[in-house]
């Protein structure tokens, strides 16, 4: 598995829709697929995939007349992504975004990657 290249923090805006901020957080990254769950089933999300070269993997909202075709199983797996988002919210000082800037919680997400890196491995 390749490690991130990147990590991006988007700026908030409160109660607007992540999908709209969805495409500037995936900018610039190279992948083979694009996972996301029906939230994120937009035409600007999907076209910018395909024109990045990603294969888009998202099911489509169920009020689609059209139902789009993609991966099952490569839809199955992208829990492992949300349990790892699961395991770093389980600590308060991200979970509540306690530290003041960008790089301090930057730093906070690093550390307890690193712990929960070192109890996998231990």
């Amino acid at each position: 598995m390749k490690e991130a290249e990147t990590f991006k923090l988007g700026k908030g805006y409160g109660t607007r829709a992540d999908c709209k901020e969805a495409v500037h957080l995936i900018e610039g990254i190279s992948a083979e697929a694009l996972l996301a769950d029906r939230g994120y089933d937009t035409n600007d999300i999907l076209s910018y995939a395909v024109s990045a070269g990603m294969e888009p993997v998202i099911p489509p909202e169920k009020n689609h007349k059209e139902q789009r075709v993609y991966d099952k199983y490569l839809y199955t797996l992208r829990h492992l992504v949300e349990n790892c988002f699961l395991s770093l919210k389980r600590w308060r000082g991200i979970a509540t975004r306690y530290t003041k800037t960008s790089d301090a919680f930057i730093a906070a997400v690093h550390v307890r990657c690193i712990a929960i890196w070192a109890a996998v491995r231990a």
